[in-house]
């Protein structure tokens, strides 16, 4: 059995590597606070959310097959919650099954396997009824399919034939065992045979039955472990297989656990959101377009940085926004391509090969290295993981040199790597770097700029703009000096 809710195709791996720069995405666009949010304290759906924002998928179909499993769980929040609930409680009691075993024989393996095939079914009974009542109420194309394969594969039939298995392997009236003789005359080919059904003749009591048989003496130990031996070699087989059948259900629950994880903390992050009074929207992705500067397509209304809004009421320290903007967009690409709604009134984007961030760290502790150095060491990894239709993410990068230096370094980088087909976001003071680049009037170069009004007040709005000499340092230097002085000049 499988699910197919996050692709239409495959499973979704939750152990799957994470990407080489998962810790500097994590660190720079403060993912955690977002997983967080998604996981609600629960170090399952934590990891789950993890991986999937990771998904980095780069077929819009694939992206809009979750967009619609998504908009169907925002639609009946508590069907799922009740198909997740089955699905953890299916592995918690298979776990407390598995606790009370300590040793591998071929009889306990086989009594645990049916043990815990007996919750499976119970689980498998509970996911069925649910599937029966909720079914029509799904629109899209995974649950459509989803429900369709319980239906086909958990029907009367399925669950008459599973009963039936169990209570024949109770061995209520011991076991059917036949074997051969092989080489030195040592027993061979055991193999575990149905019990004969019994007429009303074979239950009354005194009646003889053809055959041979003996009885063991209570203290022939010997003669016990014989006898437990050829029942082994006899539920040998049977067991492997009732043990295979219950690890293949496990994988299922396990698989359905994982895929509505996800989904139930796209819920929690959205319950969230909503309730401060945030915009959530589902992305329109588009296609790399051959991964050409000309053909990406970036559109966006009322972006803003997800982890920020979780975390406080503030912006960025600056009160520009240029920053908490750059983490917006990072966040909305890696929620875009894991098919989950973004933090904006509106998104529209191309898909991009992966994401990448270069932002500005504090100073190295350990003084092994200058920051510029550690920046360029940074940028190096980067560049060799980089490729055609990635997105680069820099702030304030290499803003630890002066002005010109800086400048010249950030400018033979940005052009190495657009030569390469690589789209980059860079946030910077910089005057001399983004005046040359604004002098050249390049079609394929967007300038904005943090929004300042002539009293000084900001409004948190980035829109186009040409680069000015001043960051306006002097507001900051007003509002926190000045009225300190007004004040000592009155004493």
């Amino acid at each position: 059995m499988k699910a197919f809710l996050m692709y239409p195709d495959r499973d979704f791996d939750p152990e799957r590597d994470l990407p080489a720069n998962e810790a500097d995405l994590s660190n720079d666009l403060e993912l955690d606070v977002l997983l967080r949010a998604m996981a609600a304290d629960d170090p399952i759906l934590f990891e789950v959310a993890r991986h999937a924002i990771h998904s980095d998928l780069t077929s819009p179909g694939d992206i809009v097959y979750r967009q619609h499993v998504l908009a169907d769980c925002i639609a009946q929040p508590d069907v799922i919650g009740d198909m997740y609930e089955v699905a953890v409680a299916a592995i918690t009691a298979e776990k407390k099954v598995l606790g009370w075993i300590f040793r591998d024989s071929p009889d306990t393996i086989l009594n645990r396997s049916r043990q815990v095939l007996r919750i499976y079914v119970d689980m498998l009974h509970r996911l069925r009824d649910i599937a029966d009542g909720s079914a029509a109420s799904f629109r899209s194309e995974g649950f459509t399919q989803f429900f369709k394969m319980i239906a086909r594969e958990l029907d009367d039939d399925y669950f008459a034939e599973m009963e039936a298995h169990l209570a024949d392997l109770a061995f209520r009236h011991g076991t059917l065992i036949s074997a051969g003789l092989g080489k030195g005359l040592r027993g061979a080919r055991y193999i575990l045979r149905r019990q004969p059904e019994q007429t009303w003749r074979d239950r009354m009591p005194g009646r003889s039955k053809p055959g041979y048989s003996f009885v063991i003496a209570d203290r022939d130990d010997t003669g016990m472990r014989t006898l437990s031996d050829l029942n082994s070699r006899g539920l040998n087989a049977a067991a492997n297989a009732l043990a295979q059948s219950a690890d293949h259900i496990k994988d299922f629950f396990q698989m359905l656990r994982a895929e509505l994880g996800f989904y139930l903390g796209c819920l929690n992050l959205r319950n969230l959101l909503v309730a401060k009074g945030e915009p959530v929207c589902f992305p329109a992705p588009a296609g790399q377009e051959g991964a050409s500067q000309e053909g990406a397509i970036l559109s966006a209304r009322g972006l803003y940085d997800a982890s920020l809004s979780l975390s406080t009421d503030a912006t960025g320290a600056n009160q520009g926004g240029k920053s908490t903007f750059l983490r917006g967009l990072g966040l909305a690409y890696l929620m875009m391509q894991a098919g989950m709604f973004v933090a904006a009134e509106s998104f529209t984007a191309s898909v991009t090969a992966g994401v990448f961030t270069h932002f500005k760290r504090e100073e190295d502790a350990t003084m092994e290295k200058g920051k510029l150095d550690e920046e360029l060491a940074r940028m190096g990894v980067i560049a060799e993981q980089v490729g055609p239709g990635c997105l680069l993410l820099a702030n304030e990068s290499f803003a630890s040199t002066n002005e010109r230096e800086g400048s010249e370094i950030a400018r033979q980088i940005i052009r190495a790597l657009t030569e390469a087909r690589v789209r980059i976001v860079f946030v910077t003071h910089m005057y001399d770097l983004s005046s040359r680049y604004y002098a050249e009037h390049d079609p394929g170069i967007l300038f904005l700029r943090a929004e300042r009004q002539p009293d000084g007040h900001r409004t948190f709005r980035l829109p186009p703009g040409e680069p000015l000499p001043t960051s306006y340092g002097e507001d900051l230097y007003q509002e926190v000096f000045g009225a300190c002085m007004v004040k000592e000049i009155t004493r």
